[in-house]
Formats: C-alpha cells, structure tokens, sequence
C-alpha cells in the first residue's frame, strides 16, 4: 500500500508520545511554561489534550473508534501513558488493516474537505508541535533530555559531531513498567549547539 508510510510514522510517533511522558515527575503535572500565565499548558493540560484531541480527531476525522474513554481514571504520570498506549495501539491496528482508497478518500476536516492521508499528516504534525512543547518543559525543568529524533545536549551534543542517539527505554514495555533508563553520557567537550554562547 502507498500509504504504508503514514502507517509506519504513527506507529513510531505515539512511541515518542510515551517516551516524553515518561520523562517527567507526577510533581511536574501542574507546572506550566510561567506559573502565572494560564494561556500556557501545564504538562497536565498537554496530556490531557493530546488524549482528548487525538480521540477527537480519529472518531471524527477518521473514523476510527477505539471505544475506549480517552483519559485515565487517575489523572496522573503512568495513568496517562498506559491510557494513551491502549487507546493509540488501538488505532495503529485500525490504520493497519486500512487500504489506499480509505486514505485517498475524503472526509471533513473541520469546515473543509481533505483526504484521510491529508488529516493524518495533520494529526501527526499536531502531535508533534505539542511533544515539542513538552520537550521544552522539561529543559525549563531542568531535566535530561532523551533522544527524541535525534541526539540530544544529554546524549552528546550535535549530530554532525557524531553524537549518539539514545532513548531513555528499550521498548515500549519498559516505558508502560516505568523501569530504570539508560545511562546518559552528557554533554561532553564539544558545543551543543551550531551557535555556542563564547561569552
């Protein structure tokens, strides 16, 4: 099927969903970019939308039910990640047994018409912009920072300088066990960034 690749990127992107979560505390549920400015998502809001919205946006874009409520009973770290985990499992199998007319046909995406393969790339760039956001939260936290697409100042600094890429987990088991993560070199003695601070 042509569109093997959507199938194929969804399966990897919800992994990197679990693997951010995984990075925080239950402590760090309330905070939000600056504790005084609400228009900000707190971790627990980011959570709490990408689960919503994601049920949202399948249900009704795609058509994709997993029936299933989108959030956990116990709104917390590890509730919100074996939750998602069920729920987006669900939907990976569903997009599985999906053929290249299901993608190509049309469906509404809010006022407007687009392909399914259209709405899912959305979806997915949706996910991301917001994993993103999280990302930054936990630097803003002062957190290690995992390989998430790649190398990371944790894992070694720049690509280019051949640092590593390493997840905090082996698999997604042992994301859903909240086990031990690996090991992080850190920065090392090259630059972590293409303009590094000389001051």
């Amino acid at each position: 099927m042509k569109y093997d690749f959507l199938v194929d990127t969804y399966a990897t992107e919800r992994i990197k969903v679990l693997s951010a979560w995984s990075l925080f505390r239950d402590e760090d549920l309330p905070v939000r970019p600056h504790h005084t400015d609400h228009r900000g998502r707190s971790v627990h809001e980011q959570m709490v939308h990408q689960c919503v919205s994601e049920d949202i946006w399948f249900r009704t874009m795609l058509g994709i039910d997993v029936k299933a409520p989108p959030l956990p009973e116990q709104e917390a770290r590890m509730g919100f990640v074996r939750r998602y985990a069920g729920d987006s499992a669900a939907r990976l199998a569903a997009l599985q047994r999906t053929d290249d007319a299901w993608w190509e046909a049309e469906t509404s995406f809010f006022d407007v018409r687009r392909s399914r393969a259209w709405v899912m790339t959305r979806r997915m760039t949706h996910t991301s912009h917001h994993r993103g956001q999280l990302l930054a939260m936990l630097r803003m936290l002062g957190r290690d920072l995992y390989s998430n697409y790649g190398p990371t100042a944790d894992t070694g600094g720049l690509m280019q300088d051949h640092a590593p890429t390493i997840y905090a987990y082996d698999d997604l088991e042992s994301i859903l066990t909240d086990g031990p993560k690996r090991a992080l070199p850190g920065v090392g003695d090259k630059p972590v960034t293409e303009r590094p601070d000389r001051s």
